[in-house]
Protein backbone atom coordinates (compact mmCIF):
# COMPACT_ATOMS: atom_id res chain seq x y z
CA UNK A 1 0.00 0.00 0.00
CA UNK A 2 2.87 1.89 0.74
CA UNK A 3 3.71 2.68 -3.31
CA UNK A 4 0.30 3.45 -4.14
CA UNK A 5 -0.33 6.14 -1.69
CA UNK A 6 2.92 7.86 -2.55
CA UNK A 7 1.85 7.28 -6.52
CA UNK A 8 -1.36 9.64 -4.90
CA UNK A 9 0.80 12.17 -3.11
CA UNK A 10 2.78 12.52 -6.58
CA UNK A 11 -0.42 13.40 -8.49
CA UNK A 12 -2.36 15.81 -6.01
CA UNK A 13 1.37 17.72 -5.92
CA UNK A 14 1.73 17.98 -9.75
CA UNK A 15 -2.11 18.86 -9.86
CA UNK A 16 -1.76 21.64 -6.82
CA UNK A 17 -2.18 25.15 -8.08
CA UNK A 18 0.06 26.84 -5.54
CA UNK A 19 2.48 28.79 -7.03
CA UNK A 20 0.92 29.35 -10.20
CA UNK A 21 0.09 33.12 -8.94
CA UNK A 22 3.87 33.26 -8.73
CA UNK A 23 4.53 32.30 -11.76
CA UNK A 24 1.80 34.88 -13.41
CA UNK A 25 3.00 37.53 -11.75
CA UNK A 26 7.12 37.15 -12.94
CA UNK A 27 5.36 36.65 -16.43
CA UNK A 28 3.00 39.59 -16.44
CA UNK A 29 5.37 42.05 -14.11
CA UNK A 30 8.06 43.02 -16.90
CA UNK A 31 5.57 44.06 -19.60
CA UNK A 32 3.50 46.06 -17.00
CA UNK A 33 6.04 47.70 -15.79
CA UNK A 34 7.01 48.44 -19.52
CA UNK A 35 3.76 50.06 -20.25
CA UNK A 36 3.90 52.06 -16.51
CA UNK A 37 7.02 53.55 -17.23
CA UNK A 38 6.06 54.07 -21.19
CA UNK A 39 3.43 56.05 -20.36
CA UNK A 40 5.62 58.15 -17.88
CA UNK A 41 8.35 58.16 -20.48
CA UNK A 42 5.17 59.84 -22.93
CA UNK A 43 4.74 62.20 -20.46
CA UNK A 44 7.88 63.93 -20.19
CA UNK A 45 7.97 64.03 -23.94
CA UNK A 46 4.59 65.50 -24.05
CA UNK A 47 5.55 67.91 -21.44
CA UNK A 48 9.10 69.04 -22.98
CA UNK A 49 7.12 69.17 -26.11
CA UNK A 50 4.21 71.87 -25.23
CA UNK A 51 7.15 73.81 -23.48
CA UNK A 52 9.32 74.46 -26.88
CA UNK A 53 6.03 75.03 -28.77
CA UNK A 54 5.52 77.94 -26.14
CA UNK A 55 8.89 79.22 -26.63
CA UNK A 56 8.62 79.09 -30.07
CA UNK A 57 5.40 80.82 -30.16
CA UNK A 58 6.93 83.40 -27.56
CA UNK A 59 10.13 83.99 -29.60
CA UNK A 60 7.93 84.73 -32.96
CA UNK A 61 5.23 86.91 -31.20
CA UNK A 62 8.32 89.01 -29.77
CA UNK A 63 9.65 89.14 -33.45
CA UNK A 64 6.51 91.09 -35.09
CA UNK A 65 6.38 93.73 -32.47
CA UNK A 66 7.48 96.61 -33.15
CA UNK A 67 10.91 97.94 -31.79
CA UNK A 68 12.30 94.30 -31.13
CA UNK A 69 14.77 92.46 -33.45
CA UNK A 70 15.51 89.13 -34.11
CA UNK A 71 17.93 88.80 -31.09
CA UNK A 72 15.71 89.88 -28.85
CA UNK A 73 13.50 87.10 -29.76
CA UNK A 74 15.97 84.67 -29.43
CA UNK A 75 16.70 86.28 -25.89
CA UNK A 76 12.79 85.34 -25.21
CA UNK A 77 13.24 82.14 -26.19
CA UNK A 78 16.24 80.92 -24.09
CA UNK A 79 14.74 82.65 -21.05
CA UNK A 80 11.27 80.81 -22.03
CA UNK A 81 13.02 77.58 -22.17
CA UNK A 82 15.33 78.60 -18.82
CA UNK A 83 12.25 79.56 -16.95
CA UNK A 84 10.52 75.92 -17.66
CA UNK A 85 13.56 74.38 -16.30
CA UNK A 86 14.86 73.06 -19.43
CA UNK A 87 18.75 74.15 -20.18
CA UNK A 88 18.58 76.69 -23.10
CA UNK A 89 22.22 76.09 -23.99
CA UNK A 90 21.14 72.20 -25.58
CA UNK A 91 18.13 74.20 -27.31
CA UNK A 92 18.52 75.18 -31.24
CA UNK A 93 16.91 78.30 -32.02
CA UNK A 94 16.10 80.11 -35.65
CA UNK A 95 14.12 83.36 -36.13
CA UNK A 96 14.15 84.22 -39.46
CA UNK A 97 11.69 86.69 -41.99
CA UNK A 98 10.07 84.90 -44.74
CA UNK A 99 8.89 86.73 -48.14
CA UNK A 100 6.55 89.02 -47.72
CA UNK A 101 2.71 88.69 -49.17
CA UNK A 102 0.52 90.84 -50.38
CA UNK A 103 -3.33 91.01 -49.99
CA UNK A 104 -5.51 93.40 -50.94
CA UNK A 105 -3.81 96.44 -49.09
CA UNK A 106 -2.02 94.90 -46.40
CA UNK A 107 1.50 93.24 -47.07
CA UNK A 108 2.16 90.58 -44.37
CA UNK A 109 5.40 90.12 -43.60
CA UNK A 110 5.62 86.12 -41.51
CA UNK A 111 8.34 85.82 -39.05
CA UNK A 112 9.07 82.25 -38.21
CA UNK A 113 10.76 80.72 -35.00
CA UNK A 114 12.28 77.26 -34.88
CA UNK A 115 13.36 75.61 -31.84
CA UNK A 116 14.57 71.89 -31.72
CA UNK A 117 15.45 70.17 -28.28
CA UNK A 118 17.16 66.94 -27.79
CA UNK A 119 15.22 64.40 -24.79
CA UNK A 120 17.07 61.90 -23.78
CA UNK A 121 14.77 58.73 -23.26
CA UNK A 122 16.26 57.26 -20.17
CA UNK A 123 13.62 54.72 -18.98
CA UNK A 124 12.42 53.46 -22.34
CA UNK A 125 16.18 53.09 -24.07
CA UNK A 126 17.49 51.66 -20.84
CA UNK A 127 15.01 48.94 -21.12
CA UNK A 128 15.71 48.78 -24.82
CA UNK A 129 19.19 47.96 -24.68
CA UNK A 130 18.67 44.58 -23.13
CA UNK A 131 17.55 43.59 -25.96
CA UNK A 132 19.82 44.54 -27.80
CA UNK A 133 18.26 47.57 -29.39
CA UNK A 134 19.82 51.50 -29.04
CA UNK A 135 17.46 54.32 -28.47
CA UNK A 136 19.10 57.84 -27.63
CA UNK A 137 17.58 60.80 -27.97
CA UNK A 138 14.30 62.15 -29.50
CA UNK A 139 14.63 65.48 -30.93
CA UNK A 140 11.71 67.69 -30.68
CA UNK A 141 11.17 70.44 -33.06
CA UNK A 142 8.43 73.05 -32.91
CA UNK A 143 7.63 75.62 -35.37
CA UNK A 144 5.48 79.03 -34.65
CA UNK A 145 5.23 82.01 -37.41
CA UNK A 146 3.52 85.16 -36.84
CA UNK A 147 2.63 88.20 -39.49
CA UNK A 148 3.54 91.85 -39.27
CA UNK A 149 0.90 93.85 -40.85
CA UNK A 150 1.99 96.91 -42.90
CA UNK A 151 0.25 99.11 -45.72
CA UNK A 152 1.16 97.99 -48.72
CA UNK A 153 2.93 100.62 -50.38
CA UNK A 154 5.31 100.19 -47.80
CA UNK A 155 6.33 96.32 -48.78
CA UNK A 156 9.32 95.43 -49.59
Amino acid sequence: MAPLSARTTLRTRWRSESGAELIEVALTLPLLLLVVLGIIEFGFVFQQYEVITNAAREGARVAVLPGYSTDDAHTRINNYLDASGLVSANATASVVALAPVVIGTNCMTPMQATVAYPHPVPFIGGIIQYFGGSMGTLTLHATATMRVEAVAATCP
